[in-house]
């Protein structure tokens, strides 16, 4: 490969010696290189060119016609429009290709996406990096598709540079000899390096800087036409430079080296960068300089972080969500009978001060049940279209009475109604948390702020907080208290952490608000620091369409009304078929089933219900579990029942159901549910 066509004069050895050691860093570069001169012709390129874009290397020869790579694509059905193009087409499509800057993605047969980016050097002709960005896209696909977690990219990517280390010190001795007849103008290779996205450098044995490129003056604001006056323990400060010193060490013992740190550029942008250093080698073996290469892997470092933590929250999920089903369970059971046992003559001694206290305890697992449930967006959830201003500016009457009188709370509303679809109740319990752990940040004393807010969300912080971009609608929850430091802010969503004392809080707080958001197509930001404060975000996505302005208020409405408790039915009401695997819960249920006057018959897995359903007529009513063993869940009874035709209601219950279809008309009752909450439910006539 070359860097220049060859002339009539050989260049001094030491040039020489530089040009061969900057080819063969151009060659450790993962992405592809060209350079083709103004007549249409290569002039220089590398061996990732090669092989991103699958061309013989005999192909590639300094004056190798850039015409032949185009007739070599449409040979083998890659070359577009001009796949079937006679001489004089591809010449003028190459004229034109030569005028002006590009910056494009292509997908090649093989599936692997490659990102061109071409500038024209003026005198030379022009320079094109060719970039696999396969990988990246997947990724971010598979972050939208996850709403985390943007959530894939970077172990593989992590993975992927071990191998390009690996290489890069293979190919450090494979490539230590290129033709002799071949050269490189010092202009050229000005022009070559400060096209690559990359730092570029080259300092000798005495760590004094020879070269740098324009990417020392874009991070840095150094002369590249001054070099020797280049001091890294300048430019990098004094703690980055005694970081990255045992590394420049190894390489000048002979050895490739590949790092990361934080660094700040001159004009304040806080930086990841990864950087190798490539030692050249005298004929002696002895190292007399190293090459630099330094990439800017800020967004791919983010990206690993919401990986990991949309990985983590995952699993948490999964975790809280088994356990939600099992006490769910036995919550059930022990709810049932102790309100089953507070109904007889023979207790009534007893029920205040011993059954009444084990209902309530009761209850309060269940509300602990729950939070764990929203964290693991497992929550049932009953969305209604609302403005969301109403439902914020009415805060102050949900926790007026449990502010102290020196906390400041502060409401304010979006200029225009905000409608976006979501469960009010759950939304209502959200900024209750928010708004009480804001309290508690203030130790007594200063501001709470609660705002309702419409926003357009960017490319750059979508991507951040793992939505798509676009409008949205955004709570706020801003205090001036305590805030948070970077190591509670990365476990502030796990569920059971707290940093409050015991007794104070069960740390399931900002764990529903997660979920919440999460369950919501929404996400949530935050914004801490010590001492100064923190500002909770919810980013939820707005319906942007015309809507029944009566439909807030009456949502609204809905949320002050106390619930109306009924009883339920009495009298005969036919037979009904309960399907539950957990002996215990079935037992309860069906004695709340014989009180509404029900003949019951029971099915312990969803193959014998729908055996039963096949096999008896006149069935009034199924009431089942959607989480069974057996192959057989109760989604799959359900629409059994209504394709079989002849039940009257049917009803689901679950203690934790994961995602599935929704059957319409078909209610969700959640387990721990009450004798009240079950007769709804029974009355309610069918959708």
């Amino acid at each position: 490969m070359s860097l220049l066509p060859a002339t009539a004069h050989s260049p001094p050895a030491d040039s020489l010696r530089r040009y061969e050691s900057l080819q063969a860093g151009l060659d450790l570069v993962d992405q592809g290189f060209t350079l083709i001169g103004e007549d249409l012709r290569m002039l220089a390129w590398n061996k990732s060119f090669l092989r991103l874009l699958d061309f013989p290397q005999d192909m590639a020869y300094v004056g190798a016609p850039f015409e032949s790579f185009m007739r070599f694509n449409a040979a083998r059905g890659e070359g577009g429009e001009y796949a079937d193009g006679d001489k004089d087409m591809y010449k003028r499509m190459g004229s034109t290709f030569m005028l002006k800057a590009h910056d494009f993605e292509r997908v090649r047969p093989n599936g692997c996406v490659l990102r061109v980016r071409g500038e024209p050097v003026p005198g030379y002709g022009f320079v094109t990096i060719y970039s696999d960005v396969t990988q990246q896209r997947q990724t971010e696909n598979l972050s939208r598709d996850q709403n985390a977690l943007l959530e894939s990219r970077v172990v593989e990517r992590t993975a992927e540079l071990s191998a390009i280390n690996a290489q890069m010190r293979e190919a450090l001795h494979q490539n230590q000899q290129i033709a002799a007849s071949l050269q490189l103008s010092e202009a050229q290779m000005h022009l070559i390096t400060d096209s690559i996205p990359a730092l570029v450098a080259y300092f000798d044995s005495e760590r004094n800087y020879r070269y740098i490129n324009r990417g020392y003056r874009d991070w840095f604001g150094l002369d590249p036409g001054n070099p020797q006056a280049v001091s890294a323990r300048d430019f990098l400060g004094v703690d980055t430079y005694t970081r990255i010193k045992p590394n420049v060490a190894r390489a000048f013992r002979g050895e490739a080296v590949t790092f990361e740190y934080d660094i700040t550029t001159f004009d304040g942008r806080a930086l990841v960068a990864r950087t190798s250093l490539i030692p050249e080698l005298a004929t002696d073996g002895a190292v007399v300089g190293c090459f630099e290469l330094t990439f800017d892997i800020t967004e791919e470092r983010h990206s690993h972080e919401l990986l990991v933590q949309a990985e983590k929250m995952q699993a948490l999920g999964q975790l809280t969500g088994g356990l939600a089903h099992d006490f769910n369970n036995i919550l059930t059971v022990i709810l049932g009978n102790l309100v089953m046992l507070a109904e007889q003559p023979s207790a009534k001694a007893h029920v205040d001060d011993f059954i009444i206290p084990a209902i309530d305890a009761a209850r309060r697992g269940s509300k602990l049940i729950q939070g764990l449930l929203s964290f693991s967006r497992t929550q049932p959830l009953e969305a209604k279209v609302i403005d969301l201003n109403p439902l914020v500016m009415a805060v102050d009457t949900l926790v007026g009475n449990t502010l102290p009188e020196a906390v400041k709370l502060t409401t304010s509303a979006a200029a225009s109604p905000l409608m976006v679809c979501l469960d009010p109740h759950q939304l209502q319990n959200v900024l209750l948390n928010l708004i009480l752990n804001a309290r508690d940040a203030l130790d007594g004393r200063g501001d709470i702020a609660v705002r309702c807010v419409g926003a357009v969300l960017d490319d750059l912080h979508a991507a951040h907080i793992g939505l798509p971009a676009g409008p949205y609608a955004c709570v706020q929850v801003e205090d001036n208290g305590c805030g948070m430091d970077a190591a509670t802010k990365a476990r502030v969503f796990e569920p059971f952490f707290t940093t409050k004392i015991p007794g104070r809080g069960t740390g399931l707080g900002m764990a529903t608000v997660y979920g919440f958001a999460r369950q919501s197509n929404g996400a949530i930001d935050i914004w801490t620091e010590p001492g100064k404060g923190t500002r909770v975000t919810l980013w939820l996505p707005v319906i942007v369409e015309t809507l029944n302005a009566q439909a807030a208020p009456a949502a609204l409405a809905q949320l002050q009304q106390p619930p109306q408790i009924d009883s339920g039915p009495t009298g005969h009401r036919g037979l009904a078929l309960l399907v539950e695997d957990d002996a215990g819960v079935r037992q309860i249920v069906r004695r709340l089933l014989l009180d509404f006057g029900f003949a019951v018959i029971e099915a312990e897995t969803g193959a014998e219900a729908i055996d039963i359903i096949d096999q008896t007529p006149g069935i009034a009513l199924v009431l089942s579990d959607i989480v069974m063993p057996g192959g057989v869940n109760g989604r799959q009874v359900a629409r059994h029942a209504i394709g079989h035709g002849g039940v009257e209601k049917i009803i689901l219950m679950s203690g934790y159901a994961p995602d599935g279809d929704e059957l319409p008309g078909v209610p969700m009752l959640a387990k721990p549910f009450t004798k009240a909450q079950l007769a709804t439910l029974l009355v309610e006539p069918v959708s």
